[in-house]
């Protein structure tokens, strides 16, 4: 596929802060960080993690199969590389140190306080993905696939908009970063424009399980057989 190169590994969930902060986990729950060489790709991270989020000022956080949360620290504390936070999700995304949003297993929605004694605040919705990018942009999915953008922060009577299309995951790098896979494993890209009668997402070559959007226009996406590959389509060819 032009628009992608593939990635040495094998991953079933990724996440991409930027360029060079690039996250992952396999089907094995083993944590893995991009090296920024693709020849030697991935550095394993100890502990077990179900879904990762990583942001571009280097944040990343992590829930597990049993719905714990944990936040990276392993560039502080090397003896523990993760800090345990109270709370149940099992989707978890981070646009920066200050941005993380996550679901539960009933859909309910979280947003970090930055208050770890007191770390959720729960925002009215239901989702069963969600993506949040370095700029505080949010998007979300529902067990319906329906997409939703995050206007919380300008409208607090409905703080989600529906945006036409049908989506399974969706990732947020920035405000006009954003990729999402449908449920048959179609690729996305947003376009910018929900105008009414414009279709609000072009198709990309590929299929995917899972999708991650950087804060500076980088992309990867795993599919079904733990491929990875990032993508390339807006380089010269």
């Amino acid at each position: 596929m032009a628009d992608w190169v593939k990635v040495a590994g094998s991953l079933s969930a990724i996440s991409a802060g930027s360029r060079t902060t690039v996250w992952g986990v396999n089907a094995a729950s083993a944590i893995y960080r991009y090296t920024n060489y693709d020849a030697n790709p991935w550095l394993g991270i100890p502990e077990a993690l179900s879904d990762i989020g990583a942001a571009a000022d280097g944040t990343v956080w992590g829930v597990n199969g049993g719905n714990q949360i944990f936040r990276y620290v392993g560039d502080q504390a090397a003896s523990n590389p993760w800090v345990n936070i109270t709370g149940s999700l099992v989707r978890i995304d981070a646009g920066s140190r200050t941005n993380v949003w996550g679901v539960d297993s009933a859909g309910a929605i979280f947003r970090y306080t930055n208050y770890d004694p007191n770390p959720w605040i729960k925002v009215p919705g239901s989702l069963s993905d969600i993506g949040t990018g370095a700029d505080g942009t949010v998007w979300g999915v529902n067990a319906g696939n329906q997409v939703y953008r995050y206007i919380g922060d300008q409208d607090s009577s409905n703080p989600w908009v529906g945006v036409p299309g049908s989506l399974k995951r969706i990732a947020v790098g920035n405000r006009t970063n954003v990729w999402g896979v449908d449920p048959a494993g179609s690729i996305y890209r947003y376009t910018n424009n929900d105008a009414s009668g414009v279709n609000p997402w072009v198709k990309i070559p590929g299929t995917a399980t899972d999708i991650a959007a950087a804060a500076d226009g980088n992309a990867w996406h795993v599919n079904s057989g733990g491929e990875i590959y990032r993508y390339v389509g807006d380089q010269p060819s």
